[in-house]
């Protein structure tokens, strides 16, 4: 278990939503996943007008912690509208703040995002923040107050796996809350790898959604995630420069 702020999770699988082919297969990916924790931008959902489509209308929400995030934003001002809007709606007051600040690339803009979490958490709000692998940010903004820190593996969507190890393994050891590996996850060894590096938890979406199977990926994904998280705490072996034999070589006799 961990928590964050007043949320506690058993799962450290937290699982995007909206992307997947049918509310079927959405469905069962997430039942596989036992993920607690489902997100979605609130931009692409309605949260008011029954009429219109919602991709979590045929989930039963009371069973997750709903986690939305403000994907869309490209300013504080935009982010905190936003979770001023799922606020309203009643859907949680946990947001994840998302400030893009380029367009091609999808890297979060870290001044933009700095500004939103000061305003949110001023409001009240438990804060958890996307960014870059940037030590620096991190600690400022734990130093702020926010609840969790969410650094990318690498870009939105790209399933490159963790581009920058050794930056987010600075930030896991240099921060004290939680932190959630979120974007580019690309396969169940991506997952484990984070894991192994000390990270709280890894939030995903497109690589379970755009999976072939999306419902064994999901899975895969849960199970990935628990193998890294028991290793990391197991304490692994250290890597060493020359070959080391695996049986004893004390009191062996010669022929």
């Amino acid at each position: 278990m961990f928590n964050i702020g007043e949320f506690k999770l058993n799962s450290r699988l937290l699982l995007g939503t909206g992307k997947f082919d049918s509310e079927a297969i959405q469905t069962e990916a997430i039942e596989a996943s036992g993920t607690e924790v489902l997100t979605f931008a609130v931009r692409r959902m309605n949260l008011y007008d029954e009429k219109l489509p919602n991709p979590l209308a045929k989930v039963d929400l009371s069973k997750f912690i709903t986690f939305p995030n403000t994907a869309g934003a490209k300013s504080a001002e935009e982010a905190v509208r936003i979770a001023e809007i799922a606020n309203h709606a009643g859907v949680c007051d946990m947001i994840k703040v998302e400030v893009i600040g380029d367009d091609e690339t999808l890297l979060p803009d870290p001044l933009e995002t700095y500004n939103a979490c000061k305003i949110l958490l001023d409001k009240g709000y438990t804060v958890c923040p996307y960014i870059s692998n940037d030590v620096v940010l991190a600690k400022r903004l734990e130093d702020l107050g926010v609840h969790a820190i969410m650094p990318l593996a690498s870009p939105i969507g790209t399933g490159r796996g963790i581009n920058n190890p050794l930056n987010l393994r600075y930030i896991i050891e240099k921060v004290n809350v939680p932190v959630i590996v979120d974007a580019g996850i690309g396969s169940p060894k991506d997952a484990c790898h984070a894991m192994e590096l000390g990270a709280d938890g890894i939030l995903l979406n497109t690589a379970i959604s755009s999976a072939q199977n999306p419902v064994k990926m999901a899975k895969a994904m849960k199970l990935g995630i628990n193998a890294g998280s028991m290793s990391f705490e197991a304490g692994r072996i250290p890597v060493k420069y020359t070959a080391q034999a695996s049986s004893p070589t004390e009191g062996i006799g010669f022929l």
